[in-house]
């Protein structure tokens, strides 16, 4: 691992992101790296753009500025690839990892997806299956991390599924709590590379 790993979380409110890049930086920091996780949003609503943040290090990190390219973008609504330029906000030689059940042809052809690594999932259709949802909306938060565990090879799924079973273990009960993980392990086994 390089000496500072940087991701962004892009979503909309409702959606985890926020809870996604603290699971992630928990899961680092049960694999003895240092983490930080923070959020950027405005108005506090559900539906409202998002964005959070997670910095990965062997080393003690004293940056707490925002991140404004990262080494991995993570879009947990694939309706903001319509709206934001993913490509402003990745480093060279960046990844993406995309919530979406759109085509490879599609995500090439009409996003320019080609040009950089990209990882799929569809965590949208793994929340509903497992009827992970708020007042009927899909919250794939814990999928998306379980698709950025295997994308980013930043941590391991067993270190993931150790940071939800950590964060929420006081927070849902134990049936919402084994959804949650079995969300992240079957998103792990779903993403896909595209070619």
């Amino acid at each position: 691992m390089n000496d500072l790993i940087e991701i962004m979380w892009l979503g909309r409110g409702g959606q985890g992101g926020v809870t996604a890049s603290r699971i992630l930086a928990l899961a680092s920091f049960l694999e003895g790296k240092y983490a930080t996780a923070f959020p950027l949003f405005g108005a506090e609503r559900r539906g409202a753009p998002i964005k959070a943040f997670t910095r990965i290090s062997n080393n003690q990190i004293y940056i707490h500025s925002l991140i404004y390219k990262a080494d991995y973008v993570v879009i947990l609504d694939q309706r903001l690839l319509k709206m934001v330029n993913v490509f402003e906000n990745l480093k060279e030689r960046g990844v993406l990892t995309i919530n979406t059940n759109l085509s490879e042809k599609i995500l090439k052809e009409k996003f320019g997806l080609g040009e950089v690594e990209t990882w799929v999932v569809d965590a949208t259709k793994i929340c509903l299956d497992l009827n992970l949802q708020v007042a009927g909306f899909p919250v794939v938060n814990m999928p998306m991390t379980g698709a950025v565990a295997k994308s980013s090879k930043l941590v391991s799924l067993e270190s993931v599924t150790k940071g939800i079973e950590e964060y929420f273990s006081e927070k849902l009960n134990p049936k919402a709590l084994k959804l949650n993980i079995e969300a992240a392990e079957r998103a792990y086994d779903e993403t896909r590379k595209l070619s």
